[in-house]
């Protein structure tokens, strides 16, 4: 669970402060959420629920339901935000975010 690698608290925290439509920034999140100092295996972890279909992959669709992956009453992100959120992370341009990229956003964050 998200919890076990980072604190409920901070998540919780991090979530409410980008409830508003179109107000993610993810840089500020993952600063707010505490992933921006955990270590390349926690941040590994972290990758690995969000990418909910085992794919190796965080893709567009869910990248939509990111905030749900840190907590159930995230909201979801519009498509803005949601192809913002892409384009910011995926470097290669395969319309996906690999685990590198993933960690790459984090540490940019």
């Amino acid at each position: 669970a998200m919890t076990d690698v980072l604190s409920a608290e901070d998540i919780k925290k991090a979530v409410g402060a980008f409830s508003a439509a179109e107000s993610f920034n993810y840089k500020k999140f993952f600063e707010m959420v505490g992933l921006k100092k955990k270590s390349p295996e926690d941040v590994k972890k972290v990758f690995h629920i969000l990418d909910k279909d085992r794919s190796g992959f965080i893709e567009e669709e869910e990248l939509k339901f990111v905030l749900k992956g840190f907590t159930p009453d995230g909201r979801d992100l519009s498509d803005k935000e949601t192809k913002a959120l892409l384009a910011a992370g995926d470097k290669d341009g395969d319309g996906k975010i690999g685990a590198d990229e993933f960690a790459t956003m984090v540490a940019e964050s």
